[in-house]
């Protein structure tokens, strides 16, 4: 994963809305389109993300109405990586942060997304020795 980058791996499929839009427009796009997230625009420039785990804590267990607009649900402010950095890069970010989704800006546009189930996914596949060395660069970096 060290010279994996996340170019290689982002979801190019990124659904973008309007803060003014509503949960259940955002929800209904959402599912439309399959994907896990939304990102939050404000004319035209990423400024948040809502989730499905937003939906969750923040919408259904607070009981917010579906009119309710998703700047007031989004997280915020957007944590980005960018597409040349490395996939080892991005699931540090995400441990750190303790995020599961984390957009790929380039030159101040969302351009991608990067995922745990992404970086799952880029894990598995391979030969035995390449999930070797995997860890061995895992086991290098924890003893830094």
């Amino acid at each position: 994963m060290g010279s994996t980058f996340v170019n290689q791996f982002m979801n190019k499929n990124v659904l973008t809305a309007d803060k003014s839009t509503s949960l259940q427009e955002a929800a209904q796009s959402m599912t439309k389109l399959n994907v896990g997230c939304v990102i939050v625009t404000e004319n035209a420039k990423p400024i948040g993300i809502i989730t499905e785990r937003d939906f969750v804590t923040k919408v259904a267990a607070e009981g917010r109405p579906l009119f309710t607009e998703i700047s007031e649900v989004m997280s915020s402010p957007l944590i980005t990586i960018e597409p040349g950095e490395t996939v080892w890069e991005a699931s540090e970010m995400m441990k750190e942060k303790l995020i599961h989704k984390l957009p790929v800006k380039e030159n101040d546009k969302i351009v991608g997304i990067i995922t745990t189930t992404d970086i799952v996914k880029i894990s598995s596949v391979g030969s035995d020795s390449e999930m070797r060395r995997i860890c061995d660069q895992i086991l290098l970096r924890m003893r830094d």
